[in-house]
């Protein structure tokens, strides 16, 4: 089992910060007599594993707002920095997003996608850009395959190529 354990820690953080707090839970339940606060521990092991998946989440909305300005903007000016944003926030999903948490993202995926595109919106319009504001789609365009593939970016809708 600690072979297991350890393995899981290694490829499935996420999973293992679950297992921990179930395993602290059982043991909070058995009324097990040690110098430990179970209660307490198991909370903290599950926040942690909540902030790792919040943490994806964020950068996941972050990612879908840049790739819809680097999609719909005409402006070649800020590109620069929307590819940065993108490569960054690809890598920080990449240091955090499990196996065991994917099936949790890909449920939150299109409510992610809504606080998204509605900064994005915000964005363009900062930007007067409104025919570009107005043709962000209302349904997410990007199955989470895609968000995390580092080699793709959206073609613009303005014909603007990038130097990836």
């Amino acid at each position: 089992m600690a072979v297991d354990l350890e393995q899981l820690y290694r490829e499935d953080f996420y999973a293992w910060l679950r297992a921990q707090a179930g395993a602290l839970r059982r043991l909070e339940a058995e009324r097990w007599n040690g110098p430990l606060d179970l209660p307490r521990l198991a909370e903290e092991v599950e926040d942690l594993g909540s902030e790792q998946k919040h943490a994806v989440e964020s950068q996941l909305r972050r990612l879908m707002q840049h790739l819809l300005k680097l999609e719909h903007s005409p402006a070649a000016d800020p590109r620069a920095g929307w590819l940065n944003t993108v490569d960054d926030a690809r890598e920080e999903i990449g240091a955090r997003l499990t196996r065991s948490m994917r099936p949790e993202i890909e449920d939150v995926l299109n409510k992610l996608y809504a606080h998204a595109s509605r900064k994005a919106r915000r964005d363009l319009l900062a930007y007067r850009e409104r025919e570009a504001a107005d043709a962000l789609p209302a349904e997410n365009p990007y199955p989470l395959d895609r968000l995390i593939d580092e080699g793709w970016y959206p073609p613009n809708r303005h014909g603007l190529i990038d130097e990836a």
